[in-house]
């Protein structure tokens, strides 16, 4: 006899968006975490269709680097995923922008739906605030208020300012601030503790559904070394890096997933620096490529 459970389709969403933070690395990056993340036949893998880095820069249109594409990407994504309806989605990222697609279609499954975004940064800046990258944009979006070509792409109700809870957050931008000041956004910087456990479990007993943005520089570069801020050599937008150890995200993790109904979960921003200069020294040697 077939459990409940068994009649839940979940998809893993391989997503290496890296035009979105216009870093070649985070589509390596989302190609190894495919491979790191537990086996589970039970969940196929659905590629979202990405064309491999060329080492040509993109243009800026209308403020947002490699407009043309990252709107490509979205529109694939939500297409792939319309096309498996799962009750699940487990992204695989690319950088932070991958959230966009899957987070809209679940919203419009599960209307009663809250969203954890455990990062760094607020991710809710626009074009009119100087950065390109679109990956800084994608709550923003999802809640109606960012750049409105990635609005307009969602096709189910905005996200409100009460369905946010942010975990991890650290110093913001003066823009930044007067966006989730206006726009009523309950928030907290947390350069000493990170929201705490009765925080998280009061804001998920008002939701039947949770979904989890997990962006992997919400960890303290100093520990995790496969993160933005631990290259030295980028700036991105001026923004510090995390302050959270692996034992501590593992603690709220375990708290948000023992207590709600997770469908949606994004790992995003992997960046293995390393591994990825390895692989490009490697691919110079010709017995590999011969």
């Amino acid at each position: 006899m077939e459990s409940e459970a068994d009649d839940i389709k979940t998809i893993r969403l391989l997503y290496p968006d890296y035009v979105s933070g216009g870093l070649d690395t985070y589509y390596f990056g989302a190609n190894l975490l495919a491979h790191i993340l537990p086996v589970n036949d039970k969940q196929p893998t659905i590629r979202v269709e990405v064309a491999p880095p060329d080492g040509i820069d993109k243009r800026i249109t209308e403020g947002i680097y490699a407009k043309e594409e990252v709107l490509a990407g979205i529109q694939n994504a939500m297409e792939k995923i319309e096309a498996e309806d799962p009750d699940k989605i487990i992204t695989i990222g690319g950088n932070c922008m991958v959230s966009l697609a899957p987070f809209d279609y679940l919203h419009g499954k599960y209307k009663d739906t809250g969203i954890i975004w455990i990062d760094a940064h607020p991710d809710v800046s626009t074009v009119r605030d100087g950065y390109p990258n679109a990956h800084a944009m994608v709550l923003g979006s999802l809640m109606g208020h960012g750049d409105s070509a990635l609005a307009d792409m969602m096709k189910n109700e905005k996200f409100k300012a009460d369905d946010i809870l942010y975990v991890g957050l650290q110093d913001l931008h003066d823009y930044q601030r007067k966006f989730l000041d206006d726009m009523g956004v309950d928030y907290k910087i947390q350069k000493e503790e990170p929201a705490s456990n009765e925080e998280i479990l009061t804001f998920i007993k008002r939701f039947s559904h949770i979904l989890v943005h997990f962006d992997i520089d919400v960890l303290d570069e100093r520990l995790f070394h496969s993160t933005y801020f631990a290259n030295q050599e980028l700036v991105g937008d001026g923004s510090g890096g995390g302050r959270l150890t692996m034992e501590k995200l593992a603690e709220i993790l375990h708290c948000i997933a023992d207590n709600s109904e997770v469908v949606g979960f994004t790992v995003a921003e992997y960046l293995p620096f390393d591994e990825h200069r390895l692989h490009r020294m490697l691919a110079g040697i010709n017995i590999f490529t011969e």
